[in-house]
């Protein structure tokens, strides 16, 4: 991975910034892209610097694909020909299906899956040009077995799945790889503002009987963004300590 440059959305915190600090400790120069906290976008970019990285923190809803295609020209401007791309925006907007407004349903499906398309649309005539890529889509368990309250979510992250393994069959004879990350249960702002039953609750529901690091996720994706992984493509990678067999 030395030299590379890896493109990492969403990658202020939680597990983006685990993947950016993972990547840049693998050798990359890395660019993130962050919705709307500059402060924390500021702290990950000192980060990437201290592990030896050129770091890179660009403003942009990826819901908006003139924004997609803007950022990725400028990362290439400023760092040069970009090598890896990490699809790890999203948002939540919880709700039961039947309360649930099409604003919200929609919001979560622009941010998540369109978003990440957005970025994949930018990046593919670069990476076909090359014959080489690597993309990782963050995906859920969600996505795969249904989570009540997340009709929006689980749908988005369903979808991203199928655009992981579509995209990877349009490009794999380009020497491009196209794969996914599932997380389960992982330690973010979202899992540390739970009570203690909601947490035990979500426990119970891991046979490893433990809760996920962000840096668990990020291990994987090194793996499937690295030379190693180059004869895997259309891969879902489950991180969920068995929470989804």
């Amino acid at each position: 991975m030395n030299g590379k440059i890896a493109l990492v959305t969403g990658g202020s915190r939680g597990i983006g910034r685990a993947i950016a600090l993972k990547l840049a400790q693998d050798g990359c120069d890395v660019a993130i892209l962050y919705a709307g906290r500059r402060e924390a976008a500021d702290e990950t970019v000192a980060l990437l610097e201290q592990a030896g990285s050129r770091a890179l923190a660009i403003q942009c809803n990826v819901a908006d694909g003139a924004a997609a295609e803007a950022a990725v020209k400028e990362v290439e401007a400023q760092l040069g020909p970009i090598a890896v791309l990490v699809n790890n925006a999203g948002i939540v907007r919880d709700g039961l299906a039947m309360r649930m407004s099409s604003e919200d349903f929609r919001a979560v499906l622009d941010v998540n899956l369109t978003g990440a398309f957005h970025m994949i649309r930018a990046c593919l005539p670069l990476f076909i040009r090359r014959r080489a890529g690597s993309i990782v889509n963050i995906t859920s368990v969600s996505g795969m077995m249904g989570n009540p309250g997340q009709a929006n979510y689980a749908s988005s992250k369903a979808g991203l799945i199928g655009l992981t393994k579509t995209i990877a069959r349009e490009v794999a004879s380009r020497g491009i790889t196209v794969n996914a990350v599932a997380p389960g249960f992982i330690q973010t702002d979202m899992t540390a503002g739970m009570n203690e039953a909601a947490l035990q609750k979500g426990l119970a529901a891991v046979p490893m009987g433990r809760i996920g690091k962000p840096e668990d996720v990020a291990n994987a994706v090194s793996f499937l963004a690295s030379d190693a992984a180059s004869y895997i493509t259309g891969c879902v990678l489950k991180v969920d300590g068995g929470m989804y067999i």
